[in-house]
């Protein structure tokens, strides 16, 4: 059992080329093109894990499922913070 006292620590990678940045920027164009609310689609494929959130318009689909959520949620904590 973890000891609930003790801080877990999480390593994130340092990357020169941030592929994850680049893939919410494709995918977040692909939504806004067909028409639909990028942050409300993100949320909901974030949270669920269902790629039927995201269009399949310009591939996005599949360019989104090239990369696991946490990876996603990591760039845009990231951003968010940068931007602070």
């Amino acid at each position: 059992m973890p000891n609930l006292e003790e801080t877990m620590m999480f390593k994130v990678e340092n990357e020169d080329t941030n592929d994850a940045a680049v893939i919410i920027g494709k995918v977040c164009q692909s939504l806004r093109e067909k028409g639909y609310n990028p942050i409300s689609q993100l949320v909901g494929y974030l949270l669920s894990g269902d790629p039927t959130y995201i269009t399949s318009h310009n591939n996005a689909r599949g360019i989104i499922r090239k990369l696991e959520r946490d990876e996603l949620l990591e760039e845009l904590v990231r951003a968010y913070l940068k931007n602070k």
